[in-house]
């Protein structure tokens, strides 16, 4: 992916992204040679995008000559736009379903097959932060609510971690702010260096991480199990900036303008509701899978969708781009 610097003015550039796995899962990565822009950090494979070229012939062409790897099948993962100083880029992601070939690096780039939930142990690009969110992110969001007290929100958390579930959702509306504020001391304990990620609520207000809960930069560390903070939909159109120190940032969203607005205050990801008709918001307008598939194509971070939703809605829902299903009743018999 690399591309020289413009002397003058900024330059524009369409980046075709290949997201590449072996049987095993491991997502491939390259290293940037040091003379380039970002030189040193790790990127995906893939590269300019040509006047007038198909951005699928363009990965197919870039894979090739940087991999000796022949793309039989890919689809659109993924579209990142981002501005460097005297540079704008289009990160147009699309994941690799098949290919023929045993990747190498053809340029001399030091290739490394990683583990999704160990990228973060790796320097990137900046613009590359909402390809890494998407491929670490599980596939369900468990929303916590209704359990009535301490003892039950801790009964029922014990039972997801248990089922595998590794984003967990700590609404818990029926607490009042101060047993709230036991949930969360108590909860933190259950948490392991691999499991899950707990979000909080945005109300009452969190109180900043300690520094020893902080990684590198003012960010939790992927492998330190941080809290993460969800925020409503009032609080999301209230902000200014992205709260900082928090392991994923998130937050509610019932339009297109709450997506776009998430997206431009650079968080990690957004739940997006109601698709169907819920018991939890009985007066809310369905969304409909047409309308989510509409926002959500050339989506530039991960979404949820909630709202009316089992199990086996997952499918649809990515078919639709969404990251995957959150829900409470999804996960109420676990």
């Amino acid at each position: 992916m690399s591309v020289s610097t413009p002397n003058t003015g900024p330059e524009r550039l369409h980046v075709a992204v290949g997201v590449v796995r072996n049987r095993g899962g491991d997502v491939l990565i390259a290293r940037r040679p040091d003379r380039v822009h970002q030189g040193g950090l790790w990127e995906f494979p893939g590269g300019k995008r040509e006047a007038g070229e198909p951005v699928r012939e363009a990965l197919r062409r870039e894979l090739e000559e940087e991999l000796g790897i022949q793309v039989e099948s890919a689809a659109p993962f993924l579209q990142v736009r981002h501005r460097y100083p005297g540079r704008e880029v289009l990160l147009d992601v699309w994941e690799v379903t098949g290919y023929r070939g045993e990747p190498a690096g053809r340029e001399g780039q030091p290739l490394a097959w990683v583990a999704p939930r160990r990228l973060c142990r790796y320097p990137f690009p900046p613009a590359n932060r909402p390809i890494l969110n998407c491929l670490a992110l599980p596939p369900w969001y468990a929303v916590m609510e209704g359990e009535g007290s301490v003892g039950g929100y801790l009964d029922r958390l014990h039972r997801l971690i248990e089922q595998g579930i590794g984003l967990i959702y700590l609404r818990a509306r029926d607490l009042s702010d101060s047993e709230y504020r036991v949930l969360i001391r108590a909860c933190s304990p259950v948490t392991d260096p691999g499991g899950a990620v707990l979000m909080r609520r945005d109300s009452p207000s969190p109180q900043p991480l300690s520094r020893k809960e902080r990684g590198a930069g003012g960010r939790v560390e992927a492998s330190h199990g941080g809290w993460g903070l969800h925020l409503s939909a009032g609080r999301l159109a209230a902000l200014s900036a992205r709260p900082e120190g928090w392991r994923y940032v998130a937050a509610a969203c019932h339009d297109r303008e709450d997506l776009l607005r998430a997206e431009a205050l650079g968080l990690d990801f957004a739940v997006l509701s109601p698709v169907r008709p819920t018991l939890t918001h009985p007066r809310a307008k369905p969304l409909g899978w047409p309308l989510v598939g509409r926002w959500l194509a050339g989506r530039a971070m991960p979404v949820y969708v909630m709202g009316g939703l089992d199990r086996r809605d997952l499918t649809r829902a990515r078919r639709h781009g969404a990251q995957g299903v959150a829900g409470i009743r999804l996960f109420v018999n676990g």
